[in-house]
């Protein structure tokens, strides 16, 4: 709960700055679109190609990394292994202590990686289908249980879309903490192919999936309510 919590809110928050900081500057530009003249070649800098919510959910992703890493270590730590780590706090300070600022942030190049083509598409997909199903239903607000729905699915084509890069990471951060670690994560990839094949890489994405499609599903349900609660006296954003 102490990483879940804030890590949901800084990435909600993000996603919905970032996406409507996109979606009103590609509403200006398309009165006046900034151009680069370099030659015989003219550049069109409006970038009517990119998607809000998949800009969004990129931007969600790093910052929400960034800011929340140190609880994932300690998260790991604790997991791992216990009897060095017997609570958060004395985790946080044996880990300041060992490693310095540095520690607390170790591993983040994989997490980053592993965690933009997942959130980028987790947040992609939810707005597409949301708003193709919208319109398919000819309707201005989707029921509780269709965000539900349309939430978990989103999840699941995450999920299935990052997993190997995933299963990488949690190779390297074990193999870190047992002194046998792959140099990266395409070492990491490579040495579970070689161990197990190509479906290694989806070893364990059942189990996964079925953590993460109810987890997403009512996320956005309950993120969607409490829009409709706390915005009802304001325009649709």
């Amino acid at each position: 709960m102490l990483r879940i919590i804030p890590t949901q809110a800084i990435e909600l928050a993000t996603f919905e700055c970032v996406k409507r900081t996109v979606t009103s500057a590609q509403e200006k530009w398309k009165e006046g679109s900034p151009k680069v003249h370099i030659g015989h070649i003219n550049l069109d800098l409006s970038f009517p190609w990119i998607s809000p919510a998949a800009f969004g959910g990129a931007a969600a992703g790093i910052v929400s990394t960034l800011m929340c890493h140190p609880l994932e270590v300690v998260k790991d730590r604790l997991t791992v292994n216990r009897d060095v780590y017997p609570s958060i706090s004395l985790a946080f300070s044996k880990i300041y202590k060992d490693d310095g600022i540095g520690g607390l942030y170790a591993g983040i190049s994989p997490t980053l990686i592993g965690m933009l083509p997942y959130s980028t598409c987790y947040y992609f997909m939810y707005e597409t289908m949301k708003k193709s199903y919208s319109q398919a239903k000819k309707k201005r607000s989707l029921g509780r249980a269709e965000l539900l729905i349309i939430g978990a699915f989103s999840g699941f084509a995450a999920s299935t879309i990052s997993f190997p890069l995933e299963l990488a990471r949690k190779r390297l951060m074990v193999g870190a903490l047992q002194g046998r670690c792959p140099t990266n994560m395409a070492a990491a990839l490579s040495e579970v192919i070689h161990e197990e094949g190509l479906l290694g890489l989806y070893r364990g994405w059942g189990a996964n999936c079925l953590k993460v499609m109810p987890a997403s599903g009512i996320t956005w349900m309950f993120y969607e309510a409490w829009k409709d609660i706390l915005l009802v006296d304001r325009p649709q954003l």
